[in-house]
């Protein structure tokens, strides 16, 4: 058996021990059912989202607020952590800034997104892109601030240029950092996801969790939950598969 088939059947079993767990707990009447619904009430109320086609609309909606949040965030801080990880005076000057925004919570922005974008879509692609910023760029400085000098001498020593350094040394050795960085960015996506979608949103996942709160449909919560995790899974299994491909001496 090959490390890869190990952990593949490990991460079923771990999934298979969740399900038991879940379907143990519920049948032994240990929690409320309204607090906690069976796997069977969850796969009812997921049936019925499915063939009313509620679930693939709902999600569509949240997977593209999500991406485009995630690409506006990322668009800004790759570049950004670029120059402050391999300049110390650009470092210097941001730093206090960076350090002074990244505690703010962008739940705590609602209302100044509402007042500056409205209450379209404009201001949940905001609130989106603000949380992802930040673990995005703190990592891609780290990452490149933490480039071995020697191996940027030892290029320079075989003639390589300023572009092949850069693409061949500095690059490759920040990448995993990037990689890290934009997987913690979309998880923070995700988590300002169902926030943004209680501003005046008729749709989505979000929205979705929101509602069944109100008609006290604790089933229909689950689904809402467990279809943003399975999203945010996919997107974070993408962003490990793009680093396996561009650095795959990492996972040798």
């Amino acid at each position: 058996m090959t490390w890869l088939d190990r952990r593949r059947l490990l991460n079923v079993t771990s999934l298979l021990a969740l399900g038991a767990s879940w379907y143990a707990v519920t049948a032994a009447g240990v929690i409320h059912p309204f607090l906690l619904p069976s796997p069977a009430e969850v796969a009812g109320e997921a049936w019925d989202l499915t063939r009313s086609g509620v679930i693939f609309r709902f999600a569509g909606i949240s997977l593209l607020r999500v991406v485009g949040g995630f690409l506006i965030g990322a668009a800004v801080a790759l570049p950004l952590g670029m120059v402050i990880g391999r300049l110390e005076t650009v470092r210097d000057l941001c730093d206090p800034i960076l350090e002074l925004a990244r505690p703010i919570p962008a739940l705590a922005l609602i209302p100044l997104a509402i007042a500056w974008f409205g209450i379209g879509e404009s201001s949940k692609l905001f609130l989106i892109s603000y949380a992802a910023f930040f673990p995005i760029v703190i990592n891609v400085i780290a990452g490149f601030h933490a480039v071995d000098p020697a191996h940027v001498r030892a290029a320079r020593s075989l003639r390589a240029s300023e572009v092949q350094i850069f693409r061949d040394v500095v690059l490759m050795s920040a990448f995993p950092y990037v990689v890290a960085g934009l997987r913690i960015g979309m998880g923070m996506a995700f988590l300002v996801l169902v926030a943004a979608e209680l501003i005046a949103s008729n749709a989505g996942l979000g929205y979705l969790i929101q509602e069944a709160r109100l008609n006290f449909n604790t089933s229909r919560i689950f689904v809402g939950i467990i279809a943003i995790g399975l999203l945010g899974s996919v997107l974070s299994k993408t962003l490990l598969e793009l680093e396996r491909r561009v650095v795959p001496w990492k996972y040798v």
